[in-house]
């Protein structure tokens, strides 16, 4: 038997695809080592991956058997992908819903933006679950979808920005956390103590150390976390169910004795933030469709995971509203629903809802944690970011990429002790990040819907799915025009800094930075990056 060695280029190579997955070498050539045996039989017996240069110095060796595709039952299932869906979702926002809810909108300016959200949601998971079927090979989720419809800053950008909403989201539920056990430990305040930010960073660490040890382990355990904080929640319903008056909900059903809420439109608007937050997160099953055990999967959970949610926050939310007045549950400290079932049950009612949060809070931050590491491993796989962001460690873990994404929620985590930042605010600004990576996901679908790609003799289909994207478009800009000036200003500020990866990406790939409309596009962002920086020395724009 000799062993003989050819050269061919990575599209060529028979199980080229399975070793790329596998091993995640940035290269053009492959060196396949082929068997032949002494009746001269041949047969792929190994391959050496190269650099681009064809140096040889940094080769990796790796057998077929050892390239192959990860097993079925090292995927993940419906209900694991179901999970992180609910457990991405579900995380403080409905516990404070009741509050931050009535601090913008009254009772019957609340059942119109909740109407809008779920027509424009419902319409933005047909859009995840259509491109998760028609482009199967794009499994990075939306950031994937705005690369391959506008370029490679877009891209850049989108997976920037759900990045960034992905572990400020993360920032908001330590402060929330230790907010609601300022209730019963007085030394947490409002979640952004010294005392409260050391008990954080202690979570969050022990939080990284779970993550490090597999996503697998990770995924399994948020299973058990997504049902344990829906019991809660259930309860909920059922107890404020018996207590709901319908004279308390209609009392001043439009918000006129408050001149404050502004009309109806105003009250409308203002809520929409809220409810982008207390949705993000729905897509979460698209992050991780390169590691689903069936591609169907990835659809149905989302759709699925979805419809449960919502039903969920309209029910809390309605209820709540039939009692305590508008006034009174704007007044409330969060997590409101607490204090809510308080009203209703008494005090027990109270901490049962504090128990609930505190699981909900810990799966929702085991969920994002997942997802931070995911969405940088993604990029870098591809070159959009650096290559030093998808290596992984024995357990198939973006190590780096986790400690970036956690080092940073360590610094915003410091920083709520200078600024004073509250939940309520974080949540805003994570909200508006992720706007941006919405509307580009539908924008590719509308874009695929007009030049007809994949809808080759399908016509229905392709009108329908026109229609849907098209909807959901429209959504997406109406929550920029929404979110206001001060929040795009502030996105802007985040946004910039981040060119400074894609920079360094382009030349690892000896790649030109910009194209023209890119460029056009990164000066107008480096614009609103400075006249974010002189708002927040001249005092008109704030944290």
């Amino acid at each position: 038997m000799a062993i003989v060695a050819v050269q061919a280029c990575r599209s060529m190579m028979c199980c080229g695809a399975a070793f790329h997955d596998r091993c995640r070498i940035n290269s053009s050539y492959f060196t396949l080592l082929i068997r032949v045996t002494e009746e001269g039989n041949t047969s792929v017996w190994g391959v050496i991956a190269e650099k681009k240069e064809r140096r040889l110095n940094r080769q990796t060796f790796c057998s077929c058997e050892e390239a192959s595709m990860e097993t079925p039952r090292h995927k993940l299932g419906l209900c694991a992908l179901l999970a992180l869906v609910v457990g991405s979702m579900i995380g403080g926002g409905i516990f404070s819903l009741p509050q931050n809810m009535a601090a913008s909108a009254s009772p019957g300016a609340m059942l119109i933006g909740w109407s809008i959200t779920a027509v424009g949601m419902l319409a933005l998971v047909f859009v995840f679950q259509t491109l998760a079927n028609r482009k199967p090979e794009l499994d990075a989720g939306i950031y994937a979808y705005a690369k391959a419809g506008f370029g490679d800053y877009l891209g850049f950008s989108s997976a920037w920005g759900y990045w960034i909403s992905a572990w400020l989201g993360n920032v908001s539920y330590f402060v929330l956390l230790f907010s609601t056990l300022g209730f019963f430990f007085p030394a947490f305040g409002d979640g952004n103590t010294p005392l409260a930010v050391l008990c954080a960073s202690m979570l969050l660490w022990s939080v990284h150390w779970l993550v490090s040890r597999g996503i697998q382990q990770a995924a399994y355990i948020n299973i058990v976390t997504t049902v344990a904080k829906v019991v809660p929640l259930v309860m909920f319903i059922v107890l404020a169910s018996i207590g709901f008056r319908l004279d308390v909900f209609t009392l001043d059903i439009w918000g006129q004795a408050n001149p404050d809420l502004g009309n109806v439109m105003d009250q409308v608007r203002n809520m929409m933030l809220v409810t982008v937050w207390v949705f993000i997160g729905v897509e979460g099953a698209s992050i991780y469709s390169s590691k689903a055990r069936e591609r169907r999967d990835v659809g149905r959970a989302t759709v699925l995971g979805f419809l449960g949610v919502l039903l969920l926050l309209v029910m809390v939310n309605v209820l709540s509203m039939g009692i305590m007045s508008q006034p009174e549950l704007a007044g409330l400290k969060n997590p409101s629903m607490a204090l809510v079932l308080s009203h209703v049950v008494g005090p027990w009612g109270g901490y049962l809802i504090s128990a609930g949060l505190a699981i909900s809070l810990l799966g929702a931050l085991l969920s994002w944690t997942l997802l931070c590491a995911e969405i940088l491993r993604a990029a870098s796989s591809d070159g959009t970011m650096p290559a030093a962001l998808s290596r992984e460690n024995v357990n198939k873990v973006p190590v780096k990429a986790l400690w970036l994404s956690n080092g940073l929620i360590q610094v915003f985590l410091l920083l709520t002790l200078l600024s004073e930042s509250t939940y309520l605010s974080l949540l805003y600004l994570a909200s508006s990040m992720i706007l941006v990576p919405y509307l580009w996901s539908a924008a590719y679908a509308l874009m695929l819907t007009l030049k007809g790609e994949g809808y080759e003799g399908s016509p229905e289909d392709r009108l329908k799915d026109a229609c849907i994207s098209g909807l959901a478009t429209l959504y997406a800009l109406w929550l920029l025009y929404a979110g206001g000036i001060q929040y795009l200003l502030l996105s802007a500020l985040l946004y910039a800094p981040g060119a400074i990866l894609f920079i360094w990406a382009k030349r690892e790939r000896g790649e030109a930075v910009f194209k023209r409309y890119e460029m056009i596009i990164f000066m107008a962002t480096v614009g609103a990056f400075a006249l974010a920086v002189a708002g927040l020395y001249q005092g008109w724009l704030s944290l």
